[in-house]
């Protein structure tokens, strides 16, 4: 028989922490919304399960996510990062898929990348690693 176990889903936002509860057994779905640091997540399943700072949470299923990374794509925020990509695909993130507001412009102002640098290696291009 298989141990019915506890499952969180959690989304570690740049402000708060929401996370879902679903309790083995009867199903029941319990949420909770907390100040995000970086002990969000285990606050909020101790927060739904009214454990103290100090208990073990017992076995559960957790599915974590997060929009800081995302958000701090979209802001342009956080540390500087390089691109590590195939030889002779350095160009491949500046030329994108060639989308633009408007089609018909002549002067196409695109934002500045992502990446601080790129950096072409060697990779293998056959199925069987050569």
């Amino acid at each position: 028989m298989r141990e019915e176990l506890w499952e969180f889903w959690i989304d570690r936002g740049g402000t708060f922490t929401d996370c879902v509860g679903r309790a083995p057994g009867t199903g029941r779905l319990r949420a909770i919304k907390v100040l995000s640091t970086d002990d969000a997540p285990l606050r909020a399943i101790r927060g739904l399960l009214g454990l103290a700072d100090h208990e073990p949470l017992p076995r559960c299923k957790i599915r974590l996510g997060t929009t800081v990374a995302t958000n701090a794509l979209l802001e342009r925020k956080g540390a500087p990062t390089a691109l590590l990509i195939t030889r002779g695909f350095a160009d491949l993130l500046e030329i994108g898929d060639q989308a633009r507001p408007e089609l018909f412009a002549l002067a196409i102002h695109k934002p500045p990348p992502l990446p601080a640098a790129v950096v072409e290696v060697d990779a293998r291009r056959a199925a069987d690693g050569k």
